[in-house]
């Protein structure tokens, strides 16, 4: 299968957002919530809940406030998160899309509007942005003790559709309705993932010069950081040298 070249891209979007804990553990446990809503509180049936706890664990979070969310999104009285989607550009004709969990649509959007008010960037129309980008699957394994053919035949039985070596991880990608079923097989094979998780793939890069690849760094960091945003996705090339 052949390779992408978006592996700095991804690394760069991670690593910003993974690097607030206070930001993670509130990611983590709205997902968990909202995995329950939407599928049940039995991990076993529920593979969108089983993604969740994972990731959970994956950022330390203890045992014990993911047994408790589980609890209380399991309650009547706890209300959903709105999942919710806003494709912005941003400086040199870069495509930003913005995916919120949130239990306030007017903050969200009051913090968004804040945010392109302080760094700049439009909202745009939707669809306008998405269209140039693939939702997929993608799931990280390190390379160490993973046999590499092993792998391979495994991903590929069960539905992904490109594996591709960089640095020190293997990645596989997968359409979106195949995640949960590859990321099991795996499972079942005691293979070990760092991350599996739901990416928005760009068709095609935009090279910036950089003053406009600095203005939408600070954009993109910006919207990282408000407390309803989830993920933050984008179509700049990102260089390694700059991850």
């Amino acid at each position: 299968m052949a390779g992408h070249s978006k592996w700095a891209n991804i690394k760069h979007r991670k690593g910003k957002a993974d690097a607030i804990k206070g930001k993670l553990f509130s990611k983590v446990t709205k997902e968990i919530i909202s995995s329950v809503k939407q599928g049940g509180a039995d991990v076993k049936s529920n593979p969108r809940l089983r993604l969740a706890i994972q990731k959970a664990k994956a950022v330390n979070l203890p045992n014990d406030n993911i047994e408790r969310n589980i609890k209380k999104a399991a309650s009547a009285d706890q209300a959903d998160f709105e999942s919710l989607v806003y494709e912005l550009y941003g400086y040199g004709g870069v495509g930003i899309i913005v995916e919120i969990l949130t239990d306030n649509k007017n903050r969200s959007i009051s913090d968004l509007r804040i945010a392109t008010n302080k760094r700049g960037g439009v909202l745009a129309n939707p669809g306008s942005v998405a269209f140039n980008f693939d939702k997929k699957g993608v799931i990280q394994v390190p390379k160490e003790g993973v046999e590499e053919e092993v792998l391979f035949m495994a991903a590929t039985d069960a539905g992904a559709e490109d594996f591709e070596t960089v640095e020190d991880f293997f990645i596989i990608t997968t359409p979106p309705t195949a995640l949960f079923q590859v990321k099991d097989k795996l499972d079942a094979l005691h293979i070990a993932s760092a991350m599996a998780d739901f990416e928005m793939i760009p068709k095609a890069y935009v090279v910036c010069n950089e003053e406009d690849a600095k203005s939408n760094l600070a954009l993109i960091e910006w919207l990282e950081a408000i407390d309803d945003v989830d993920e933050v996705y984008h179509n700049m090339q990102i260089s390694n040298e700059e991850v």
